[in-house]
């Protein structure tokens, strides 16, 4: 943002919000339905039709006498001043007759602006629209604090001198009526990083504040992770609590000796939780975006869940090794950046030359370093990656949207498309197939994607259309544009519509990667068994090397935000549905 720019408030959008707010309250609903049937059945049109009467006779009465008003006042004697060289001081009688009009003229005026103000108003009536904005959750009617602060109390009497640790905030956290995996929030808000303990003093002081003033789990959280004065959770804010979930889930047991490891999955795991929360794109996740989500909904799952890997939406180390590997192919120097050359070895070379360009250019990254280098982070990677293998979620749809829309104006034209097209068909002619022509490929996108007004397409278009990974593969991924040759599209429709919605295209990819990589690690294993003598300094030296260059890293470095990047032109209409 250039520095002579100010950031206007959107306060159409805020007062929208809260208008739907009230206009979805039961309350409201009933008030509606009681003006309808008084306007029905005429209670109040007699009473206005009377004021109106009335008030239209005064005003014609007005009218008629300010007219008579003036007419008089033209009728005044009026002597014109005689001209002369010099500019006269006064004229008795021309500056009477002046002033006799300018004073019968306020006069009337007066008389009408008396008027309009004794004409009587409707009675307001908003004094009885009832509360309907709860930013941090509706207030409960039945809730006991002093039963909540002091079983919590008893939980703090089990400890010594009344002081839990870390281990001990689990304990805490279910005397909270909270989620086990909360136990770490809890314990870094109530200071306990500082001293490596909680006393019941200070705990249940901040407990009894939160009670007070957050309803719900949503604002809780966000309560217990935000930065003093903010009320939203930005990167940065995840790295304690998820910490404390690699230390202490059964399933994440293994990773307690691969300490280096332990940044690259708590990047890919907050990297996933804003993919999938943040859906305003700014970087900042407010309580309403954690409340809409189903974030809160895996974190309780932890607990009940032994086995990460099943937890695929977030936490899935699974996934987490998916990722990590196919980046660390790209990434030959092993920086934890890649270039464009490096990216557009992905998937041998499918991703056309045009759309790289354009995810370097800072469509859908907006890091500084990466933008003056020319290379994207790790961070970034995971949000190419699962926008490429599932371009039907709301966000891939954002992301692909983004860098097809060249000029930004929140639509895509034939030219845009036609730009990316035309690489397609060099590819094509290389493969020694024949492209078919681009203004039948035009119909054929139309016809898929039935976009609401002619000659463009919108963001909203095309997250009505139920094929979206169709029309993105065939403009820049060659090798899947084949795969859909070969498949009729109305059997893909079909295949789309019956396929069970718990497994993504993501899930699918994720599963069948991680398979092929276990499966060549085993065979790389049975390969070493009989060439242990020769490969072991190799193999130790690949180790050293890849821990060197983990250890050689920041803990968690901050991936490029998102925060620069504006969505408002673009259409999020059912997104608030």
């Amino acid at each position: 943002m250039s520095p002579g720019k100010v950031l206007q408030p959107a306060v159409k959008m805020k007062v929208d919000e809260l208008f739907l707010c009230w206009l979805s309250q039961p309350a409201t609903q009933l008030t509606l339905k009681d003006c309808l049937r008084r306007i029905k059945n005429e209670e109040k049109t007699e009473i206005g039709t009377a004021d109106s009467g009335n008030s239209k006779n005064e005003r014609f009465a007005n009218n008629s006498n300010c007219k008579q008003c003036i007419l008089g006042d033209t009728r005044l004697p009026f002597s014109p001043p005689k001209l002369s060289t010099t500019l006269p001081l006064a004229t008795p009688s021309t500056s009477r007759n002046i002033s006799n009009v300018r004073a019968t003229r306020r006069s009337s005026g007066a008389k009408v602006v008396q008027t309009k103000k004794e004409e009587t108003l409707p009675p307001s009536h908003s004094q009885n629209i009832p509360t309907f904005y709860f930013p941090r959750g509706c207030p409960k009617e039945k809730v006991n604090i002093d039963a909540v602060i002091a079983k919590i109390e008893r939980t703090f009497s089990e400890f010594p001198n009344e002081r839990a640790t870390l281990e001990d905030m689990g304990k805490v956290a279910k005397a909270c009526e909270c989620p086990l995996y909360w136990k770490g929030p809890l314990f870094y808000c109530a200071g306990g990083e500082r001293t490596g303990y909680v006393s019941v003093h200070k705990f249940v002081a901040m407990w009894r504040k939160i009670l007070q003033t957050c309803y719900d789990d949503a604002a809780k959280f966000v309560h217990l992770l935000m930065n003093p004065g903010c009320n939203y959770l930005v990167q940065e804010d995840f790295i304690p609590f998820l910490q404390d979930v690699v230390n202490s889930h059964p399933g994440l047991s293994f990773l307690k000796e691969a300490s280096e490891f332990h940044s690259r999955y708590i990047t890919t795991v907050i990297q996933r939780i804003f993919y999938t929360v943040n859906r305003s794109w700014s970087g900042k996740i407010t309580c309403n975006e954690l409340r809409k989500s189903n974030f809160l909904q895996n974190v309780a799952l932890l607990e009940e869940e032994a086995d990460i890997n099943q937890l695929t939406e977030y936490f899935s180390y699974e996934h987490f090794y998916v990722i990590y590997c196919k980046f660390w192919e790209l990434d030959t120097d092993h920086d934890l950046y890649i270039d464009r050359k490096d990216l557009a070895r992905h998937n041998d070379h499918a991703i056309s030359t045009r759309m790289i360009e354009r995810i370097f250019s800072g469509a859908v990254t907006r890091g500084r370093k990466a933008q003056k280098d020319g290379k994207i982070s790790y961070a970034d990677f995971v949000w190419f990656l699962i926008s490429e293998e599932d371009k039907k979620t709301p966000t891939s749809i954002e992301y692909w949207f983004r860098c097809m829309d060249l000029d930004g104006d929140g639509a895509l034209s034939m030219y845009e498309l036609e730009y990316f097209y035309e690489e397609q068909c060099q590819k094509l002619d290389n493969m020694a197939i024949e492209p078919l022509p681009f203004e039948d490929c035009l119909c054929q996108m139309l016809d898929l994607v039935k976009p609401q007004h002619e000659g463009k397409i919108t963001l909203h278009d095309l997250k009505r259309c139920k094929l979206t990974n169709v029309f993105f593969d065939t403009f820049f991924n060659i090798e899947k544009y084949l795969d859909h040759e070969q498949k009729d599209q109305f059997s893909m429709l079909r295949d789309g519509e019956g396929e069970s919605q718990e497994v993504s295209d993501w899930e699918r990819y994720a599963a069948e990667e991680y398979d092929i990589l276990v499966a060549e690690e085993a065979a790389s294993d049975q390969w070493n068994d009989g060439y242990e003598a020769e490969l072991n300094p190799v193999d130790h030296q690949k180790t050293s090397v890849l821990k060197y260059q983990m250890e050689k890293r920041p803990f968690f470095e901050m991936p490029s935000h998102l925060a620069d990047v504006d969505l408002d032109e673009y259409d999020y209409e059912e997104d608030f549905e």
